[in-house]
């Protein structure tokens, strides 16, 4: 049997826990800066050694990097991309006085760089902190092994039709529990406000929630968790992708469920607020599906197709119990007249600063143009015109 290119180059992490422990004994603290690239999708990151560990994250420096390998800058000549901390966790890879460290990215002018969409939504946040807007997104994600090919699927042919694998026990119904289960706890030493996980309708494929989680911090700590789980993987030897289809055919693509709602949803009489913002999400259906992926809805287009749990791409419903739907109202929201409501359209690999802060630009602010709008190139001139945008 041919070895796999991962078998071919591994190394042994147990030899690296030997060294991992001494960072426990010294008093310096190893920050990892990570930031978001340019592809809007993947994570990137660095570390330096300071000696001793901050107290706050306005202790710690503006740090800087080579954004020509990024996809931030497009020479070398200006390259440098400045590294602003936003947030801080602390390491669950290095333990002892260790920290990772959210980023934004800056121009070497020190401004907000293009790739920087976490600026805009902490602005919008700012603006709606009285509502006390909360945050919980289902961040769905698939396993592969060293070739490509999903985690624990036949090499030569396809598992059993979908049905026993959703939150299934034993090991012909799910596969990888151990780096879930790592992952977890992993984000529980970090702080993240994980709340939990289960497997999904596929095989292969997991899920995991973050939140609630108040304004700016829920997309921070979903960029966070998402870095941890692909720093975990990397210790088993395997991948994890974000891809909303990871594969053709009758199987359930990989979204990120957002749920929503403010204090005023939350109280007596909230169903009739939930009812206001769901209809302003309606009347801004195209601009939202533009900010749901980092394509601009066309990932979403394989994904978003009325089957497998998903409404289509082109039109907009809602309902209460229904995962047919663009939105649900869960039964008990319903029950109770009052609570949350779920937006189900966000894709596996969304930007949750660009999602949370389109919702709230819509929903709380009530703007009724985005900057964005899906498929402006297939519409009408009267659709056009609709959805043009003279706000950023």
């Amino acid at each position: 049997m041919t070895p796999s290119a991962r078998d071919t180059f591994a190394t042994n992490p147990t030899v690296a826990d030997r060294y991992r422990k001494l960072a426990e004994m010294v008093s310096d603290c190893v920050c990892t800066y990570v930031w978001v690239d340019g592809s809007g999708e993947n994570l990137r990151c660095k570390q330096r050694t300071m000696s001793k560990k901050p107290k706050s994250v306005e202790e710690l420096p503006v740090w800087n990097f080579d954004g020509s390998s990024t996809g931030q800058a497009s020479g070398v000549t200006n390259s440098d991309v400045l590294l602003k901390p936003v947030a801080m966790y602390p390491d669950p890879f290095r333990l002892g006085n260790c920290l990772l460290v959210l980023c934004e990215t800056l121009t070497s002018e020190g401004l907000p760089h293009p790739t920087n969409h976490r600026h805009k939504c902490a602005e919008v946040m700012r603006c709606v902190q009285a509502e006390k807007p909360w945050f919980g997104m289902e961040q769905e994600y698939t396993m592969l092994d060293a070739d490509g090919q999903i985690f624990g699927w036949p090499k030569h042919g396809f598992p059993g039709p979908q049905g026993p694998y959703y939150c299934g026990v034993g090991p012909q119904k799910v596969f990888a529990r151990d780096v879930v289960e790592a992952h977890y706890s992993a984000c529980l030493y970090a702080g993240i406000q994980i709340s939990g996980t289960n497997a999904e309708t596929m095989p292969g494929q997991w899920e995991y929630q973050v939140g609630p989680c108040l304004g700016i911090s829920m997309a921070d700590q979903l960029w966070m968790s998402r870095f941890i789980l692909y720093r975990v993987a990397e210790d088993f030897g395997i991948s994890v992708t974000l891809d909303p289809k990871p594969i053709a055919g009758d199987w359930n693509g990989a979204g990120c469920h957002t749920n929503f709602s403010t204090e005023a949803m939350r109280n007596d009489g909230g169903f009739e607020v939930i009812e206001a913002a769901i209809q302003r999400l309606a009347e801004n259906h195209r601009a939202h599906i533009a900010y749901y992926d980092p394509k601009e809805g066309r990932d979403n287009e394989r994904r978003l197709t009325g089957k497998h749990e998903t409404a289509s791409i082109d039109k907009f419903n809602y309902g209460v119990a229904s995962r047919a739907v663009s939105v649900r109202i869960p039964a008990q929201t319903h029950i109770d007249q009052k609570g949350y409501f779920e937006d189900r359209r966000p894709s596996s690999n969304c930007d949750p600063y660009a999602v949370t802060g389109a919702i709230v630009r819509t929903c709380l602010l009530r703007e009724r143009r985005l900057s964005l709008c899906y498929g402006v190139e297939e519409m009408t001139e009267e659709m056009r015109n609709s959805c043009s945008s003279s706000s950023s």
